[in-house]
C-alpha cells in the first residue's frame, strides 16, 4: 500500500522519552481492537483515517527537521495495523531517521515483517505471558495473549534492541500479580513499570496512593534489580 494512505491521528513533534537514546518526533496512528480501561487514547480505537496530518505533509516536515530530530516513533492506536507503515518506514529510513516501534503485540505476522526495518520496539505487555485471565480483562479481548507470546519471542530471536513495558494499577492487579509479572520477564533485556493513572469524580487523572508500596516494590526488585520504574 501507499505511504500516503497512512492514518495518521496526531503527532508529537518532539520527545527525549519515547525512544531511548534518540530525540524524536512521535507519530501516533488510528485504530486498535482492544479495549483497556486505562487507555488515555480511547480516541484512537476506531479505524478510520484519523484526524491527524495527512502523510504527504508530515514527511515534508519530517525531511526538514532531520538533523534536529534523529529517529521517529510510531504509536497509537495500535500501528502495526496500518498497512501503509512498512512503506512509511522504508522512506523514513532512506531520510536517515531511525526508527521505533510502540506496539502492543497483538500482530506478530505484521510485526514481524516491520522488524526488519526498525531500530527499536517497546512492547506493551499487560500482563504476564502465562496469565492469560488477567490479560483478556484488562484488554476486553477473549484469548489475547497467544499474540502477544508469538510477538516476543520473535523479538527476542529478531536482534532489535526492544523493552517491555508494563502499566499497572490495583485495580487489575494483585501484588501477586505483579510480581510474577516481574519474574516471567526478568529474562527480556528491560522492563519498566507505569503506574496507571484514572479519573476521579471530577474527572482529574490520579495515582493511587500507596500502591506499590515500598515493601512490594523492594520484591520486585529483589527479583530484577533492574527493574525501571515510571510511577506517577
Amino acid at each position: 500500500m501507499s505511504a500516503d494512505a497512512l492514518a495518521v491521528a496526531g503527532l508529537q513533534p518532539f520527545s527525549s522519552v519515547d525512544f531511548p537514546g534518540r530525540l524524536a518526533a512521535v507519530v501516533f496512528l488510528q485504530g486498535c481492537p482492544w479495549r483497556c480501561g486505562y487507555c488515555h487514547n480511547a480516541d484512537l480505537q476506531p479505524r478510520g483515517q484519523g484526524g491527524g496530518p495527512r502523510w504527504p505533509a508530515l514527511r515534508d516536515w519530517l525531511a526538514r527537521r532531520l538533523g534536529r530530530l534523529d529517529g521517529v516513533v510510531f504509536s497509537g492506536g495500535e500501528p502495526t495495523l496500518d498497512p501503509a507503515l512498512p512503506a512509511v518506514l522504508d522512506e523514513l529510513r532512506e531520510m536517515g531517521y531511525a526508527l521505533g516501534l510502540h506496539t502492543a503485540g497483538l500482530a506478530p505476522r505484521r510485526l514481524a515483517a516491520l522488524l526488519p526495518r526498525l531500530d527499536w520496539v517497546g512492547l506493551d505487555v499487560k500482563a504476564a505471558p502465562t496469565d492469560a485471565g488477567l490479560h483478556d480483562r484488562i484488554t476486553g479481548r477473549r484469548g489475547s495473549l497467544h499474540a502477544v507470546r508469538e510477538s516476543l519471542a520473535l523479538l527476542q530471536r529478531s536482534g532489535v534492541e526492544f523493552e517491555c513495558r508494563t502499566t499497572v494499577h490495583p485495580r487489575w492487579f494483585t501484588d501477586a500479580d505483579l510480581l510474577r509479572l516481574v519474574s516471567e520477564l526478568a529474562a527480556v533485556p528491560r522492563h519498566a513499570l507505569q503506574l496507571a493513572r484514572l479519573p476521579d469524580e471530577a474527572g482529574t487523572l490520579r495515582a493511587p496512593v500507596g500502591w506499590p508500596s515500598p515493601a512490594l516494590l523492594a520484591q520486585a526488585r529483589a527479583i530484577r534489580p533492574d527493574l525501571l520504574l515510571r510511577l506517577g
